[in-house]
């Protein structure tokens, strides 16, 4: 089971800071032009930027307390967070009928929520 959890925490972490590092490296403008991210049309640049911000201490959270065992509590709760974010990316792409992102918002949020649990047990 630890084998399990610690696969599934390093690809949230691999995830989440590329998709966070986009965010808050390259200018909202760049990112809709490339056709991937129509939800920023509708968002302004600190929106952007907070977004990513959450999802690279996210990435952070979800491996480093338990890793370093300097207050392990905070991976679940990292975990939690990214499941949250998912949540929030779910609605967003919902309401703007946008069906493409949806499968892999679902993969990213049962992830997040195995890794919640089983650190929040283990």
């Amino acid at each position: 089971m630890n084998v399990a959890l610690w696969t599934v925490q390093g690809l949230l972490a691999l995830v989440y800071l590329a998709a966070g590092g986009l965010k808050v490296v390259r200018p909202r403008e760049q990112l809709v032009a490339s056709g991937n991210f129509d939800w920023m049309k509708d968002s302004s640049d600190t929106a952007v930027k907070a977004v990513g911000l959450v999802e690279i201490l996210g990435a952070l959270g979800v491996i480093l307390p338990w890793l370093t065992g300097i207050a392990p509590i905070l991976t679940p709760i990292a975990a939690t967070g990214l499941g949250v974010v998912q949540i929030g990316a779910l609605r967003v792409h919902l309401v703007r009928n946008e069906r493409r992102p949806l499968p892999a918002n679902v993969l990213l949020l049962l992830l997040a929520a195995f890794a919640a649990v089983g650190r929040f047990l283990g």
